[in-house]
């Protein structure tokens, strides 16, 4: 391209007083705009974005997929960077992205999400390398899958590749706000897979979470990270259970919305 693109950098938000500022800033150097579209937090998210002066906008919350796409569609450009709150750019990163301004190529890019859990960073049990694509073309890509975990997915005919420096995740702070978070996740996936017509199965919620402990503990290494991949890998199998279990139970009319 003989112009550099330009770039909204994209932020959902709700309650997100902790974390915002930390994402807002790290891609203020990289960023022509940058939007917040919040669900009504009730707490200084708001006020801390008007204090930063990005875009603030207002909505209804439908579900991460329903207001990620909802916020991608409010960009003033159509090359679009997308974070969640609780994560910010790398020196790295921002390095490779301004380079990317001058020299876009393809269509979309990934990049590694390095997440801290509780303190520590995580570097295997399934959670690095966990290769994020976030920065893309809107018009040839949008957010599909199942809540609460949806991703871009690209258009066929669309090209994309892969840069350096991570994306810094700061996940959770206890272990009980991984817990329950993981609950709760998989209620919301349980009812994702029901709208989308999956069906409940006894096979999949016994086998399923044995499966997925074992590949993240023992095959991606997940012994390294020491208690705390433990703690991720066998949490990781309880989530896999429950979605299958709340699948089952909305099946029989014993758990509605």
């Amino acid at each position: 391209m003989s112009q550099p693109v330009k770039i909204s950098g994209v932020i959902i938000t709700f309650n997100e007083e902790k974390n915002i500022a930390r994402c807002i800033n790290s891609m203020q150097s990289v960023c022509d705009e940058i939007l917040v579209v919040d669900s009504y937090s009730t707490d200084r998210t708001k006020a801390i974005c008007s204090d930063l002066g990005v875009r603030f906008l207002e909505n209804k919350w439908g579900g991460f997929l329903e207001q990620k796409n909802f916020a991608q569609d409010q960009a003033r450009f159509d090359y679009v960077l997308q974070l969640d709150a609780d994560e910010e750019l790398s020196d790295q990163l921002r390095i490779e992205i301004q380079k990317l301004k001058e020299n876009w190529q393809a269509d979309g890019y990934s990049f590694n999400r390095f997440t801290n859990f509780c303190g520590k960073w995580i570097k295997h049990s399934g959670w690095y390398p966990d290769a994020k694509l976030r920065l893309y073309d809107r018009r040839k890509g949008e957010w599909k899958g199942l809540d609460p975990h949806p991703a871009v997915e690209m258009s066929a005919e669309s090209s994309t590749g892969k840069i350096k420096g991570d994306l810094l995740h700061y996940s959770y702070i206890s272990y009980d706000d991984f817990v329950n978070r993981s609950a709760s996740y998989a209620r919301q996936a349980a009812f994702a897979m029901k709208a989308m017509g999956k069906r409940p199965s006894h096979f999949k919620m016994v086998c399923s979470p044995v499966f997925r402990f074992f590949k993240d503990y023992v095959l991606r290494g997940g012994f390294r990270d020491g208690i705390e991949g433990y703690l991720i890998c066998k949490t990781a199998a309880y989530y896999t259970f429950l979605k299958y279990l709340y699948l089952k139970l909305i099946e029989s009319g014993k758990l509605s919305s």
